[in-house]
């Protein structure tokens, strides 16, 4: 027996492998998945051997030396060995991506079996070590910058325990970006840092370092504190407005100099932006959207938002709503405001 609430080792490695099937096909490749069944099927069958039995550390090594010896793919024997890692701070990540896969599945399995049978950690009490799991998760999807989005991996893992537990995936993503917030805070990061940039829940993980590296480069920019408080300011205007905001812009109602210099700006800054964030340079991106500084400076300065007239209103509410947007692509700068 696993867990009187959810069944034997024999119905845990059922789901490890379903939730190993439902990564692979995320990462679009059939063969990683056959192999990563395999490894998944076998991972805990050294458990019920009485070397392991003798010397329980040896679970995992003992496994990767059985299917050796039964002459199966290496990959295989590897991720038999590796799926228990990263087994604490500082562990070596598995050596290979059928481990990977494999290890991914196992930690996802116990995060979304304790979830959602209600055993969360609570103080310091964590008695199935699920901040260490969420940590392994969040290691591998980081360093090994895979292309895996945050919420289809938790939520594609949830259907392997059929009703046997209550699908807990936005606590257990809350509980993977806490933990990641305060691993990025160990390693350096401001918390203005780490909030710009979490806030946006960036399904990537593997894009957070890069994402964190912009915002440090932008909040050096001379330009930064206005382009920050400019954008909370938007913000605030935004959330005051009845209703969703429609982006769009009508030139042909832009009648003030500020807000037409502003829009002129836009068209020709946005794109530029756009195109460096697409392709991946997100500090590119950020420094782009300095040149905006002096025209939203003086739009602030000339112009009205809430002007009387409806359609010049929402026209000007428009025009911000596209900036927030643009400048809220890699991180909620509004977070870096003093």
């Amino acid at each position: 027996v696993y867990h009187n609430k959810l069944g034997t080792q024999g119905e845990r490695i059922a789901r490890v492998r379903a939730i190993a099937k439902s990564i692979a096909q995320q990462l679009g490749n059939s063969e990683l998945g056959r192999l990563a069944d395999q490894a998944a099927m076998l991972a805990k069958t050294d458990l019920v051997t009485d070397m392991v039995g003798e010397f329980p550390e040896l679970q995992g090594t003992m496994g990767r030396y059985y299917a050796l010896n039964d002459k199966l793919p290496v990959a295989v024997a590897d991720a038999i060995e590796d799926h228990y890692k990263p087994r604490f701070a500082g562990d070596t990540l598995p050596r290979g991506d059928v481990g990977v896969v494999v290890a991914l599945a196992d930690k996802l399995e116990t995060l979304v079996g304790m979830f959602g049978i209600g055993n969360v950690p609570t103080g310091d009490k964590d008695p199935f070590a699920l901040r260490r799991h969420a940590l392994g998760v969040i290691r591998m999807l980081v360093e090994k910058n895979l292309p895996l989005e945050l919420t289809n991996l938790v939520s594609g893992a949830a259907p392997a325990f059929g009703d046997k537990v209550t699908d807990a995936s936005a606590a257990i993503t809350d509980f993977i970006y806490d933990r990641l917030a305060g691993s990025l805070r160990e390693q350096g990061y401001s918390a203005q840092e780490v909030d710009a940039v979490l806030t946006l829940r960036p399904q990537r993980l593997g894009d957070v370092p890069k994402r964190l590296a912009a915002v440090r480069t932008f909040a050096a920019l001379p330009e930064s504190p206005a382009l920050a408080a400019a954008n909370k300011r938007i913000s605030n205007i935004l959330k005051k407005a009845d209703g969703e905001v429609d982006p769009h812009v009508s030139e042909v109602l832009l009648q003030e100099a500020a807000e037409k210099a502003l829009y002129a700006a836009m068209q020709t800054v946005l794109p530029a932006a756009q195109s460096q964030w697409e392709a991946g340079d997100y500090t590119a991106s950020l420094q782009s959207l300095a040149a905006l500084r002096v025209p939203v400076d003086a739009f602030f300065e000339d112009v009205m938002v809430n002007a009387e007239a409806l359609d010049l209103r929402l026209n000007r509410l428009g025009l911000l709503k596209s900036l927030h947007v643009a400048m809220n692509r890699v991180a909620d700068l509004s977070k870096l405001a003093t």
